[in-house]
């Protein structure tokens, strides 16, 4: 085990804050289930959070959404829709497949990237999130939500905190004032303080 592991545990307290930023753009809820990097913003990192309700998915929503998805099949909206109702139900298999219909339809909805990155990360498959955030940048380089998205994902998918530091520094220069570089903040004041010496004097990737 390499050092970085010791930062993370010493830096838990600040990761659990932004945690919170970990969703998708165009709704609230974060899931509650991806382990430590989905640890709600709105309760203590270190309390024991109280179970979380089962999500319910709208199924009556479902189907009316399917349907205009069927009968207008170069219409982004109701994908999207659906999308975000698998995403809030925390089945992301599901609207990994919506979002990546919309994708297609509308190639420059940053978003819809974006949502669809967040959607690969909490189904562990860290490398499509970190490529479809990368997608993202091309449209829009200083799109904060997927810059500290992507900070969260190179350090709690991949061990990767040079790369998240790189991440967070980026919402900071981008939007000094905004909430998201106050999150990216609190990581980076985390992570430094962990590491003698700043995130850069560590081994990055294990």
């Amino acid at each position: 085990m390499k050092t970085d592991a010791l930062a993370f545990g010493i830096a838990g307290i600040a990761f659990g804050l932004i945690a919170g930023w970990m969703i998708g753009t165009q709704y609230a809820p974060a899931p509650a289930t991806a382990g430590a990097a989905s640890a709600s913003a709105s309760a203590p990192a270190a309390a024991a959070p109280a179970t979380p309700a089962t999500p319910v998915l709208d199924q009556a929503r479902v189907q009316a959404l399917t349907a205009q998805a069927e009968q207008a099949p170069t219409n982004a909206a109701p994908r999207i829709e659906l999308g975000n109702l698998y995403f809030d139900a925390e089945r992301y298999p599901d609207a990994i497949r919506w979002y990546r219909e919309a994708v297609a339809l509308a190639p420059t909805d940053v978003n819809v990237s974006t949502d669809l990155g967040v959607s690969y990360y909490y189904s562990q498959r860290y490398d499509e999130a970190l490529a479809q955030f990368d997608q993202s940048l091309r449209i829009d380089p200083s799109h904060l939500k997927t810059l500290l998205n992507q900070g969260i994902v190179r350090a709690f998918g991949k061990q990767d905190l040079q790369g998240a530091e790189a991440s967070w520094s980026r919402v900071l220069a981008a939007a000094p004032d905004s909430p998201e570089a106050q999150s990216a903040k609190r990581a980076l004041d985390a992570m430094k303080s962990a590491h003698a010496g700043g995130v850069s004097a560590s081994t990055g990737r294990q």
